[in-house]
């Protein structure tokens, strides 16, 4: 593969710490590369190098001479004062533009429902981060950075955006380098995963998950060599112990070693473990909205934002929404905590519901700016229960991940993802039974991602969750229901998936199955023009679906014993392997989805 751009020796400094530290690396084309690594440890300021948006303090980079690349920066770079059209295709006439089919894809994949003469500053960040999205992707480059795409996008818009990036270019060319905490998103278009910590990126083959289950390994090693040497040191300090003051005295390398074993410990992750967080006492009774109606605010002429929905929450479960932006996600979640009242229909709230709300712009936190980590959770109180075990303040915010020296950092100066985390061990801390969550994933890194799902795993109270990352409403909650902008409130029993496919067929104007289907088959047509399907048709249908029945079983058998061999390469370490059979198993989906679809095809034609 063709070199197309590279660093050498990249260091990179703030103050008294070192972000990057010598670091080589480079794109190759055909290159699909997701970036992650924990907030702050220069994901974005590698990108902007490789970008050739800053320099570094030692080191270059350098690219191939025809190499055009594009970057969207996670900032907003558009002139507000353009209108949208002019800020997406300058001043190129409509028919202009539109005689190109990747224009015409990228419009109405992206921004499709937003005004083309409305000014950029009057948009919503949701719709400015589209248009600048827009703007890149209409463009001509071999190299595409992308810098947290999926912010303000839906779960449509993240699926879009994943179809758009796979198909952009054949397998062998062009490239691009994504850092997201969508770990969907990830798995769904990297072949690749570099990780940046400790100043350092380590390369992976393999999206999000080969990606885990390799850094697991990576971990299972460090830890039977720490294991190794905790005996060494145990060793050590017994022969220590055991001497006489006069032996001991002379072999001073034999003290020098064992202190210097003891020294030698690797400084731990941030990491976060809080399971069993105390609740208080939930009754049979929890939260009901019944025959809730509700007009859009201000809108004096009857639209509905909700039109008669009831939502009945039982203690202990957990429930996903998704759904379009506008379609009230974030309205719901303050009709279950009555900040609003509805139009119409009522809430019905249990007696010892305790309800918490994190909501998506940590305003909470404002009141707070001036005062200490420490000091916002003592003044919730001095000792907690968590798993049955007492911690004082200081041990509860060490086990979210402030180390001592986090502890005493004033609010107002700490990242977006540790505010983020404060902000929940505060809802936590408040004992809880009804916790609500709009958009968690905001600003946090895919460790503490995971380390929040461990949280969330162990927690016992109802929860709803509000947010595009279809990777953590599967992994924290049972069941999803979808607002769809018709003001109802629909449940998806075949989860996100059936989200989307509920979205393509409104889209496009089609009926859709009970099962959220897209009805797409010759049987569909027919039925659409008042004509069944004649017999020969059927006995088609029927060989198809005896055929694509047989492949499916033996695709099944193959996926069987691929994942066998996937796990012997996982404990053998051979991560080459691993790798390999990941896009074998990716491969193998793919046939399996296609032959799904053509089985459902023929089964509506025969009006199975």
């Amino acid at each position: 593969m063709a070199h197309l751009l590279g660093g050498e020796n990249l260091t990179v400094s703030f103050a008294t710490r070192t972000v990057l530290d010598g670091v080589t690396l480079g794109l190759e084309e055909g290159d699909r590369i997701g970036m992650v690594g924990r907030n702050g440890d220069g994901k974005s300021t590698l990108m902007r190098l490789l970008a050739l948006r800053s320099t570094p303090d030692s080191g270059r980079v350098t690219k191939r001479g025809d190499v055009n690349v594009g970057y969207l920066d996670q900032s907003d770079v558009l002139d507000g004062d353009l209108t949208v059209g002019v800020a997406i295709v300058g001043d190129q006439a409509d028919y202009e533009w539109a005689r190109n089919p990747q224009i015409r894809e990228v419009m109405g994949g992206l921004v499709s429902d937003v005004d083309w003469h409305a000014n950029v500053h009057a948009l919503s960040g949701g719709q400015k981060r589209r248009v600048a999205l827009a703007k890149l992707l209409i463009e001509d480059h071999d190299v595409i950075m992308l810098d947290e795409p999926t912010n303000h996008l839906d779960v449509e818009g993240v699926a879009w955006l994943a179809r758009h990036l796979k198909s952009r270019w054949r397998a062998n060319q062009g490239a691009f380098l994504v850092v997201t905490h969508d770990r969907w998103f990830l798995d769904e278009i990297c072949t690749k995963t570099w990780e940046v910590h400790d100043g350092i990126v380590d390369p992976f083959e393999g999206g999000y998950a080969a990606y885990v289950l390799a850094r697991a390994e990576r971990d299972r090693m460090a830890s039977v060599v720490e294991g190794k040497r905790q005996q060494l040191v145990k060793k050590e300090l017994a022969w220590l112990r055991r001497g006489a003051p006069a032996r001991t005295a002379k072999p001073k390398f034999r003290i020098e070693a064992a202190n210097a074993l003891i020294a030698d410990v690797p400084a731990p992750r941030d990491s976060m473990a809080l399971n069993k967080m105390a609740t208080a006492r939930q009754g049979k009774d929890v939260l009901d909205l019944e025959h809730v109606s509700l007009n859009f605010q201000g809108d004096d002429d009857g639209r509905k934002l909700f039109d008669d929905i009831t939502l009945r929450l039982a203690p202990g479960e957990r429930l996903g929404l998704v759904g379009v932006n506008g379609a009230g996600k974030t309205t719901l979640l303050k009709l279950l905590n009555g900040e609003i009242a509805p139009d119409a229909g009522k809430l019905k709230r249990g007696k010892t519901v305790v309800t918490a709300v994190l909501t998506q712009e940590v305003k909470e936190l404002d009141d707070v700016a001036d005062l200490r980590v420490i000091e916002v959770i003592e003044r919730e109180k001095r000792s907690f229960n968590v798993g049955g075990k007492e911690f004082t303040a200081g041990q509860l915010v060490e086990q979210l991940g402030f180390t001592n020296q986090k502890q005493w950092t004033p609010v107002r100066d700490l990242s977006g993802g540790e505010r983020r985390r404060l902000q929940l061990l505060r809802l936590l801390v408040g004992e809880p039974n009804v916790l609500m969550l709009d958009e968690p994933t905001n600003d946090l890194d895919t460790d503490t991602l995971a380390a929040v799902e461990d949280v969330l795993d162990g927690w016992p109270g109802t929860l709803v969750v509000v947010s595009h990352d279809r990777y953590l409403l599967e992994r924290v909650t049972d069941h999803q229901m979808a607002l769809l902008g018709d003001g109802k409130l629909r449940g998806l029993p075949g989860g996100v998936d059936q989200y989307l496919e509920l979205r393509e067929a409104a889209l496009a104007g089609s009926t859709v199955t009970g099962g959220g289907n897209p009805v797409t088959s010759a049987g569909a047509a027919s039925a659409a023009t008042g004509t069944g399907p004649s017999e020969a048709e059927k006995r088609e249908a029927r060989k198809a679906l005896n055929r694509i029945e047989r492949q499916i079983k033996k695709l099944d058998q193959e996926e069987k014993k691929l994942h066998d061999l996937m796990l012997k390469a996982t404990e053998a370490g051979d991560f080459d392997k691993l790798a390999t059979q990941n896009k074998q198993l990716k491969d193998l989906t793919d046939e399996k989805d296609t032959l799904e679809m053509e089985w459902l095809e023929a089964s509506e034609l025969l009006g199975d």
